[in-house]
């Protein structure tokens, strides 16, 4: 299709709860977000037909838009005539639990990584890593292979022109299993080889008859490259053919839309790269669920995404609570409350999986687990963003075999210049003030870093567009879908307490920070401001410890947040009522909640949270 003659573009997300669906329109000279629609997500019993969930989420579309988009017979109206239809329709999935692979590799911190990161990169969740050095006995891989029945999997290992030994051995045990995929039992199982160019046609001999096999090249050629696209872009295309085409619905779905459906991390991905290719920044972004959290970086070109498949705000909450632990929790709980207690609201929140804060205590108990879900979702993230490894190594072939190998992690926080979060509980926070909050308390930005959020959490379907029509997705992403926050001005490095870190000018106003301290400058949405930020001897702002820093800060809805907090290390009081008491000072110094007296919180909060607290 010209895209010069596109004017109307419907897009959906099927998630595996809530299909949503956006309506961007053309307006003069630019596309704008016009309305948005969902519906629940119709993959499962009864309905058993994803269509359905995508067209009640159209119909509340064109019930807002007032004209019609689908007709008698249950179609898409293609073209838009003005008064009817639509240009161009496309969806993004994770509905029926995404794509669930398996991946393998002869050195589990070589190859197997490089296969982990392809597969991550389109859109899977990664089950399990299988690896010759993983220390596992065969028997135990077989079974392990035919307990989790993966949608696909990715078979990696060797470098071209290398030993084929131990990649064919992986490949004879995937044959053994012979498991069978999640959907579509009577299928053979799709298993896609980018490993060592030799040994293609013996892992043919083994893996042609037993599986739906797909040879592309190999993701890691030599240990000095890394080569992931051509296994991702087979992935997504299995995706289509083997999986989607066997979940309930998705026939019929995929022809309906006009451009592949994509599964929705992958498209998620794939907007943030191209923000952080047009702007020339590095960026992290995140997406926290009820059951998982996605985390998302672009460094120095590389992008990395992880998915961390047990902590989330709701079905995997108390997988957040057994592994940060009770005292990590509470550090962020700017209020006295029993162990027990506390254990009962993460519980019923975990078996009422859809409810929202009702008390005010109940918000800032569930803003402290998701402080601590996205700490433990960024810092496995830092794990697998790193340079290849086994790079110019001097050693011999048993250390390739180490465990305890690792590259340098990619994420430098204080080169990052942009932290977007997603997700409910970041996304609705009743205050864009808590939203910040969260994310510099878990991310802990160094430096100077803009934040945001996704107003609605419309990346998945930008992400396929940008595919399509880049200029279109890259309008509304940066009008309609980014919320600035404002800045985070952080100096890294030792510091004592109560004294000065960082002093300066923002604009013609001058200013002095103290250690452990917050304070909040007005700077609103759109506004610039030319900084001047002097850290003290032993402290770094981004120019090198002690150096003065010139640089531009843009402001936001919540402004230019200076944190004297302390960076490596930051650190809470550790006793009760003098972290308390900092928690109370910084919650006022950005008006968090509609808190009391500095050290008594609680006092004179509404018992429920009333206008104040839910309004945004």
């Amino acid at each position: 299709m010209d895209k010069d003659a596109i004017r109307s573009i419907l897009a959906t997300d099927c998630g595996s709860t809530t299909t949503k669906a956006i309506l961007i329109e053309k307006r003069g000279d630019e596309f704008r977000l016009a309305v948005r629609g969902e519906a629940p997500t119709t993959v499962e019993a009864p309905a058993e037909d994803v269509t359905r969930g995508v067209l009640n989420a159209v119909a509340e579309v064109a019930e807002l838009v007032g004209r019609p988009l689908v007709d008698d017979q249950g179609r898409l109206i293609q073209p838009f005539d003005g008064t009817q239809g639509v240009d161009l329709y496309l969806s993004t999935s994770s509905a029926g639990g995404g794509l669930q692979m398996m991946v393998a590799g002869v050195v589990r911190q070589m190859t197997a990584q490089s296969a982990e990161r392809a597969a991550l990169g389109a859109g899977a969740i990664v089950m399990d890593v299988l690896s010759s050095n993983d220390r596992r006995r065969p028997h135990e891989k077989i079974e392990r292979i035919r307990q989790l029945r993966p949608d696909m999997v990715l078979l990696s290992g060797g470098v071209d022109g290398g030993t084929q030994k131990h990649v064919v051995e992986l490949a004879q045990l995937i044959g053994a299993a012979d498991p069978r995929p999640r959907l579509g039992t009577s299928l053979r199982l799709p298993v896609i080889y980018a490993g060592n160019r030799e040994a293609r046609e013996q892992v043919q001999a083994v893996l042609g008859e037993r599986t739906a096999l797909e040879v592309v090249e190999n993701l890691r050629p030599s240990l000095e490259e890394e080569n992931l696209q051509p296994a991702r872009l087979k992935i997504q295309h299995q995706f289509l053919e083997h999986v989607m085409a066997q979940a309930p619905g998705y026939p019929r779905l995929m022809a309906m839309v006009d451009e592949p459906i994509m599964p929705t991390p992958a498209a998620v991905g794939l907007i943030m790269q191209r923000v952080a290719r047009e702007r020339g920044i590095s960026l992290v972004g995140v997406d926290i669920g009820g059951a998982t959290t996605d985390v998302f970086s672009v460094f120095g070109g590389a992008f990395n995404r992880t998915v961390s498949a047990n902590y989330g705000m709701s079905y995997s909450i108390s997988n957040v609570l057994a592994d940060a632990g009770l005292e990590d929790v509470f550090r962020w709980v700017p209020f006295d409350l029993p162990e027990g207690e506390l254990r009962n609201r993460i519980k019923n929140k975990m078996i009422r999986p859809t409810s929202i804060p009702y008390l005010v205590e109940e918000l800032m108990i569930e803003q402290a687990l998701a402080r601590e879900a996205l700490r433990l979702s960024f810092d496995q993230h830092r794990l697998l963003a790193t340079g290849l490894k086994g790079v110019q190594r001097q050693s011999d072939i048993a250390s390739m075999f180490d465990q305890g190998a690792s590259g340098h992690s990619l994420v430098d926080l204080m080169s990052l210049d942009l932290l977007i979060g997603s997700g409910g509980v970041l996304s609705h926070a009743p205050r864009r003030a808590q939203a910040a909050m969260m994310l510099m308390d878990a991310f802990l930005p160094e430096g100077v870093t803009r934040l945001a959020v996704d107003s609605i959490f419309m990346m998945p379907q930008l992400g396929v567009l940008a595919e399509v029509h880049p200029e279109a997705a890259t309008q509304v992403f940066e009008k309609d879908c980014l919320v600035e926050l404002g800045t985070c001005v952080a100096p890294a490095g030792p510091a004592r307490p109560g004294r000065r870190v960082l002093s300066g000018r923002i604009g013609q106003t001058g200013f002095t920070l103290d250690q452990g301290q917050l304070q909040l400058l007005p700077l609103g949405p759109g506004e610039v401001a030319r900084a001047v930020l002097v850290p003290e001897r032993g402290l770094d702002v981004g120019a090198g410890r002690g150096q003065v820093l010139e640089c531009e800060v843009h402001g936001g809805e919540v402004g230019l947040i200076l944190d004297g907090r302390g960076r490596r290390p930051f650190t809470l009081p550790p006793e009760k009522a003098a972290r308390l008491r900092a928690l109370a000072e910084w919650n006022q110094a950005l008006d968090l909640y509609p808190i009391g007296p500095v050290g008594n919180p609680l006092v004179g909060v509404p018992d429920r949270l009333a206008g104040e607290v839910t309004g945004g």
